[in-house]
């Protein structure tokens, strides 16, 4: 069956080469849709008018050539597909629909929102072209209601960027084994590097089990898997007693979770830690806190770069008096208050908290100005991940230099962005296209020490 999808503005600003995700079908761009990203290409917001300039690229780059009777019709899209079955690429001019007619439209008039319009070019495929799927594709949910109400057989999300079914599932970085785990190992291999003690078992014991992933027992073992080669999984035995008893910066973990991100993040071979979980469960504190040690005792790097997703700061922040880093202080409040509870008993606080400032060289950043750097011998820390695209992600991960390390911080569970859910955040791909990767690790700190209030608002508001 011909299948014919209708693309959304949404979808190309979440995905600008959303256009090679639809195989050998044919892809629907509305008139509407190219005016909307010529409106938004030229907005302050720097993320979003990138990526409306990157897609309106790789349209041109596909109808650029092409007569106007071909883009109308249907331009091939060009593809790596073995089988040279290619999908094809149109523009559909929408604003020559015929409203006379007795097909259920919305009202697409000038005075009509744009996502009507849209709409239309979906309902007037699917009616003639009835022997095809038609399908409007879109990260709108209201628009999704709509267009069903209204008669659309076909909506969807865009789910390209879905690694998971179920957010359930996500890599958690550890994996809790009932009972004791070394009474269902049939045979294992022990050997000493060092101080480390190295456990070479049989990964059919842990099939889902990956690199720099913990596992843990109810009885005292704790494992972190160092290597996952073939069949065979080498675990560095640890001890909770050993885990809980680490301490950075004058910091010490207060629950297992925490404990295991504190040795994760200090492991010199992984080059991006991401840490998820609720607010006030310790992410940005540990965080924190191993980058003034890094920094200040071991001189691993030379500086500490703070930067978060904020959605309204990229229109507001030119507006703003002083420098880049007095303009971002109202969002990154949230390391100062962390750099009290750090220093918070020194006899000068205030004192302390300037010093260390300058000494550890804290730079705060807006990530809309991070594009088209490079950062090396730097401690990177974004904090609000979990609103970011993975597109987003991969851009600032990308300006990672050498001899540096990034922390990756995230609350599915707080989501700002209207287009983005868990399922779909650029935090939520960044963990599992990374779980496999041997200088990355995962923690999933469960528990919140903030306060008392702080776990029971958590848990039930």
């Amino acid at each position: 069956m011909e299948k014919l999808f209708v693309l959304d503005t949404n979808v190309l600003l979440h995905d600008p080469m959303a256009l090679n995700a639809f195989h050998e079908h044919r892809v629907i761009i509305p008139m509407t849709v190219l005016e909307e990203l010529d409106a938004i290409k030229d907005r302050r917001d720097k993320d979003v008018s990138r990526e409306a300039r990157i897609a309106i690229q790789a349209i041109d780059k596909i109808l650029f050539n092409a007569s106007p009777s071909a883009i109308q019709e249907g331009v091939e899209i060009p593809s790596s597909r073995p089988d040279g079955n290619n999908g094809t690429l149109a523009i559909f001019a929408d604003q020559l629909i015929s409203h006379d007619s007795d097909a259920p439209y919305l009202d697409g008039s000038v005075h009509q929102t744009n996502d009507n319009r849209i709409i239309n070019v979906a309902m007037h495929l699917q009616a003639t072209h009835p022997k095809s799927y038609v399908c409007l594709v879109t990260k709108d949910i209201n628009m999704r209601l709509k267009a069903k109400g209204s008669g659309l057989a076909n909506v969807e999300d865009y789910r390209r960027d879905r690694v998971l079914d179920d957010i359930e599932y996500m890599a958690k970085g550890y994996e809790h084994i009932e009972g004791d785990f070394w009474q269902r190992i049939e045979s294992v291999e022990t050997r000493r590097d060092g101080s480390l003690t190295l456990h070479s078992i049989d990964r059919a014991h842990v099939p889902h089990a990956h690199v720099n992933q913990f596992l843990l027992d109810d009885k005292d073992f704790v494992g972190h898997v160092r290597r996952v080669e073939g069949e065979t999984i080498e675990l560095v035995d640890l001890s909770r007693d050993q885990l809980m008893h680490q301490r950075i910066w004058g910091l010490k973990p207060r629950n297992m979770e925490q404990a295991m991100a504190f040795y994760l993040i200090q492991q010199p071979h992984i080059d991006m830690t991401v840490l998820t979980g609720p607010a006030g469960s310790g992410k940005t504190l540990i965080a924190l806190a191993y980058g003034l040690h890094a920094i200040l005792e071991e001189r691993r790097y030379d500086k500490l770069i703070v930067a978060r997703s904020t959605p309204p700061m990229a229109e507001d922040i030119g507006f703003l008096p002083g420098t880049e880093e007095e303009k971002m202080a109202p969002w990154l409040a949230a390391f100062d208050d962390n750099l009290e509870v750090l220093h918070g008993n020194d006899e000068s606080p205030f004192s302390s908290i300037e010093y260390v400032k300058d000494k550890a060289n804290i730079q705060f950043k807006s990530l809309n100005f991070m594009r088209g750097r490079s950062f090396n011998n730097a401690y990177i820390v974004i904090d609000e991940a979990q609103g970011l695209t993975q597109f987003q992600l991969k851009s600032i991960i990308t300006r990672v230099g050498g001899n540096s390390k990034i922390v990756v911080l995230g609350n599915l569970a707080q989501i700002d962005n209207k287009y983005i859910s868990p399922l779909t955040s650029g935090l939520t791909y960044l963990v599992e296209k990374s779980k496999h990767f041997a200088h990355a690790g995962i923690m999933h700190v469960n528990g919140i020490e903030r306060s008392r209030l702080a776990a029971f608002a958590e848990e039930n508001l």
